[in-house]
C-alpha cells in the first residue's frame, strides 16, 4: 500500500479512512439503480462508518456520527447538505444505512481488504503463506431471530439465555492478519462444527498455503480437505490419535528424543460415517512425527511437508501466535460484546471488527519495521490507541499534513513494544476473587456466618444435666 502524497486524492481525508479506501478498488462498490442522487450515505461510507465503530471498540451510533460531522465530511459525496453544512448529527439516517447495506457486499469488502494486506507479505517457508487456524466462540443479544439463528446452550436446567455463535479463524502467521472467518450455530439441529468450517476456509485461502492448527483439527477429514485443494498441513495429533496411526506407519528415522515415520493415511470407518463425501480412495501421504519437550512430554504431530521432526516441532509453536491474535479481536476490539440484534447485522458487523483489526494490525506492522521487531512483539493494545489519538481523532487535513501526521504516528507506534517478561515470576500466577458488589449476596453471607456462630455456641455448650 503506497503511503507517499503521489498516491493521494489532492482532497482533504479522514488519515484511517484513506488508509481503508487505499486497500478497497474504487470501483469494487457499485450503488443499486434505484439509489437516489443525493444519497449521503454511500454503501462504501457506510462500510467506513461501520468500520470505525470497531476501530473505537464499539462505539455508539451517535459518537460515529458526531466523529462524521466533526472530522469526516470530505468523505462523503458532494450533496447539498454536506456542502452547506447542515448535514444532521442524527443517527437515524446511518443506522437506516447500515440495514440496507447487503452482507455481500460487506463481505467482498473485507475479503478485498484482507487479500491485500496478505499480498505485502513476504512468504513463510518454501514459497508458501503460513496461515494459522483455530476455533472460538462468541455469544450474542438474547433475541428472537439470533435465539433461531444461533441456539443456546441446554444444560440440565433447560436452555440457557444467549445464544452462541461458533467461529473459524484464519490468520496469516507472518502479518498476523486476518481472513473473514467462517461462522455458524454452535449448538441446536443446523449446528457445524470446526472441522466442517476448516473445511470451506481451505478454499478461500491463497494457493498452495501451509496450515497449522491443533489437535482439534488434526483429524482426516480436515486434513484431506486442506491437501484436496493443495495446501500443505502441520496439525497436531491428540495420543490416542497419533498411538492408533504409527501402528500402520513406516519408521523412517528415530532418536533418543524424536521420531519420524511415513504413513498413507485413509478415513477410519467413523471418518467415512461422518463425512460420506468422501471418496472410495480418498488417502493423504503424510509424515508422523513425536518430539520430547523441555518438560517431558511427547509432542504429536501429522504434517506433508518434508522436514526433520526438530523442525516441525519448531515451526508448530508458532501455531500459539493466534491465541494472542484472537484475544487482540475479541476483547481488545471488543467482538464478543457486538449486541446486534439480528443475524445480518450481527454478520456485518463482525467482518467490519475483521478490517479494523487487520487496519490495526497492518499500522503493527510497519512500526515493526522500524523498531526492528517482529510485528508480534509490539503491542496490538498499545498500537490500537496510538491510532485513535493520533490517526482517528484528529481533524481532517492536506496529503502533505496526512503524510507527517502518519509518519509521527508509526514513530509513536514503534514505541509500543511489549515487555520481556523473566522466565520465572516473582510471585505465583492466583486468580483473587474480588468482594462481590450483590447485596442478596452479602446479606446471605451474613445470615450463614450467624448461623455457623450460633451452631458453634450450642455445641461448645456443656450437655444438660
Amino acid at each position: 500500500m503506497a503511503t507517499g502524497t503521489e498516491a493521494l486524492s489532492e482532497q482533504d481525508f479522514n488519515c484511517v479512512a484513506k488508509l481503508f479506501t487505499e486497500l478497497v478498488p474504487k470501483d469494487s462498490v457499485c450503488e443499486p439503480e434505484n439509489a437516489s442522487p443525493a444519497i449521503v450515505y454511500t454503501r462504501l461510507v457506510t462500510f467506513w462508518l461501520c468500520t470505525l465503530q470497531r476501530l473505537k471498540g464499539g462505539a455508539s451510533l451517535a459518537f460515529v456520527m458526531t466523529h462524521l460531522v466533526v472530522h469526516g465530511l470530505s468523505l462523503l459525496p458532494n450533496n447539498k447538505r454536506v456542502r452547506e453544512g447542515t448535514l444532521s448529527s442524527n443517527s437515524g439516517g446511518f443506522s437506516k444505512a447500515r440495514s440496507r447495506l447487503p452482507v455481500a457486499v460487506v463481505r467482498t469488502l473485507a475479503d478485498q481488504v484482507s487479500t491485500s494486506l496478505f499480498e505485502q507479505s513476504a512468504p513463510w517457508f518454501d514459497g508458501r503463506r503460513a496461515f494459522i487456524i483455530d476455533g472460538t466462540t462468541i455469544t450474542l443479544a438474547p433475541t428472537s431471530p439470533l435465539r433461531e439463528a444461533y441456539p443456546p446452550a441446554v444444560n440440565q436446567l433447560g436452555e440457557t439465555v444467549w445464544p452462541v455463535m461458533m467461529l473459524t479463524v484464519a490468520h496469516e502467521l507472518q502479518s498476523g492478519c486476518c481472513m473473514v472467518p467462517e461462522f455458524g450455530a454452535m449448538y441446536g439441529p443446523n449446528n457445524t462444527s470446526e472441522a466442517k468450517q476448516a473445511a470451506k476456509i481451505a478454499g478461500r485461502l491463497p494457493a498452495e498455503s501451509l496450515i497449522l492448527a491443533d489437535s482439534g483439527f488434526g483429524i482426516f477429514s480436515v486434513a484431506h480437505a486442506m491437501t484436496h485443494v493443495g495446501h500443505k498441513i502441520l496439525f497436531r495429533l491428540t495420543t490416542s490419535r497419533f498411538i492408533s496411526m504409527v501402528k500402520k506407519a513406516e519408521l523412517v528415522e528415530e532418536t533418543r528424543r524424536s521420531a519420524c515415520y511415513k504413513l498413507t493415511w485413509t478415513p477410519s470407518v467413523k471418518d467415512r460415517k461422518t463425512n460420506p463425501e468422501l471418496r472410495a480412495d480418498a488417502s493423504v501421504e503424510v509424515y508422523l512425527h513425536k518430539v520430547k519437550l523441555e518438560n517431558g512430554e511427547w509432542l504429536y504431530m501429522v504434517t506433508t511437508l518434508e522436514v526433520t521432526s526438530q523442525v516441525a516441532a519448531k515451526f508448530y509453536l508458532r501455531r500459539y501466535d493466534v491465541e494472542h491474535d484472537i484475544r487482540d479481536m475479541k476483547v481488545t476490539l471488543g467482538v464478543e460484546d457486538i449486541r446486534a440484534k439480528s443475524d445480518a447485522m450481527v454478520q456485518k458487523e463482525l467482518m467490519c471488527s475483521v478490517v479494523a483489526y487487520n487496519l490495526v494490525n497492518h499500522v503493527r506492522r510497519q512500526a515493526a519495521k522500524i523498531a526492528k521487531v517482529r510485528p508480534r512483539e509490539m503491542s496490538f493494545k498499545g498500537v490500537w490507541s496510538v491510532v485513535r489519538t493520533h490517526l482517528i481523532e484528529q481533524a481532517t487535513c492536506s496529503p502533505k499534513e496526512w503524510k507527517a501526521r502518519y509518519d509521527r504516528a508509526l514513530q509513536e507506534a514503534a514505541k509500543q513494544k511489549l515487555p520481556k517478561r523473566k522466565q520465572k515470576r516473582d510471585y505465583p500466577r492466583k486468580a483473587l476473587p474480588r468482594r462481590p458488589k450483590s447485596t442478596k449476596f452479602m446479606k446471605e453471607q451474613v445470615r450463614a456466618k450467624a448461623k455457623t456462630s450460633k451452631n458453634a455456641e450450642e455445641n461448645a455448650q456443656p450437655p444438660a444435666k
